[in-house]
């Protein structure tokens, strides 16, 4: 990773108002505010090509801000910038898995990027029951289970289950078969050494070069105040898992978001769809717009002070 330096897709807004980290980290801010209402939630193919075509050639090697959790399918644009095999880690209070909705959306970048011969590899980090029940798995692409591919640690947990789909074995999960039903039991993470799981995970690693990608919604409120629901591991048991990342693994580029922007969008039909996926009472509608901020700014300097010191 580039020594102090770090790059901001400027969706949003939310990153360039955060005075203290851009004073502290030399960085390059990428103009897609026009782009924003266009991309946020999903985007065609029209509007993936403009993205990327802002990004251009600048250095991959660092790590980038996104913004709001809104966009976190920018993520999969990010990570075709890359040739050489390598595994993903990623934080997320969602698996981002959906095999369901053809667009590349914030809830199926994971299944997309995965299609890909050279990401070997993605872990799922920080999910919550409440996003690891019927609906959620039931669209999910159980497929990328098979030989391990995909892996899932959900924080906190309780048994899931699916019908009429079949559950292949893997190394995340316990499952009992029934007549058309598969129940699934997590291994979650609360109450583990974070710092022995992360060891014992990267020793599985089919790559040691690793993208890591972290969506702070699952973080809880103290850590991070999102335009999603939000989890329960603190900045500190993310910044654990990171530094045994760091320590062992070649981090070839690294992504950031999670941050709190306002709703807004190109068409009534992707606002009414927003509205409809976004959790009715956030968090962060209890505070105003510079606490939130400062929150975020916060777990944004101590993620970058991890990654990068």
């Amino acid at each position: 990773m580039q020594d102090k330096k770090i790059r901001i897709l400027n969706f949003d807004d939310s990153i360039t108002a955060q005075r203290g980290l851009l004073s502290r980290y030399e960085h390059e801010i990428i103009t897609m505010t026009d782009i924003g209402p266009r991309a946020r939630f999903w985007v065609n193919s029209k509007v993936r090509k403009e993205i990327a075509g802002r990004i251009g050639n600048t250095d991959k090697r660092c790590v980038t801000f996104i913004g709001s959790g809104d966009f976190h399918h920018i993520t999969d644009i990010l990570l075709a910038g890359y040739d050489e095999p390598i595994a993903v880690i990623h934080f997320d209070f969602h698996q981002d898995w959906d095999s369901v909705c053809p667009l590349l959306h914030c809830g199926s970048w994971v299944s997309k990027a995965l299609r890909r011969e050279n990401i070997l590899k993605c872990v799922n980090i920080g999910a919550s029951a409440k996003k690891m029940e019927f609906f959620s798995l039931q669209a999910g692409d159980m497929g990328l289970l098979r030989d391990d591919r995909l892996e899932l640690y959900p924080y906190i947990s309780k048994p899931g289950m699916v019908f009429m789909k079949h559950v292949p074995s893997n190394n995340s999960i316990n499952i009992k078969g029934y007549p058309f039903m598969t129940v699934i039991n997590w291994k979650e993470l609360k109450g583990r050494d974070l710092s022995e799981f992360t060891k014992h995970m990267v020793e599985r690693l089919p790559a040691k070069k690793v993208y890591v990608t972290v969506d702070k919604d699952c973080m809880n409120e103290a850590s991070a105040l999102t335009n999603w629901d939000q989890g329960e591991m603190s900045v500190d048991d993310v910044c654990v898992i990171l530094k045994q990342i760091k320590e062992h693994c070649d981090i070839v580029g690294m992504d950031i978001n999670g941050d709190y922007s306002p709703v807004r969008t190109d068409t009534a039909f992707k606002d009414i769809m927003l509205r409809w996926n976004h959790p009715g009472k956030i968090a962060a509608s209890r505070y105003s717009a510079s606490e939130i901020s400062a929150v975020n700014e916060t777990t944004n300097m101590k993620i970058l002070e991890t990654i990068m010191q």
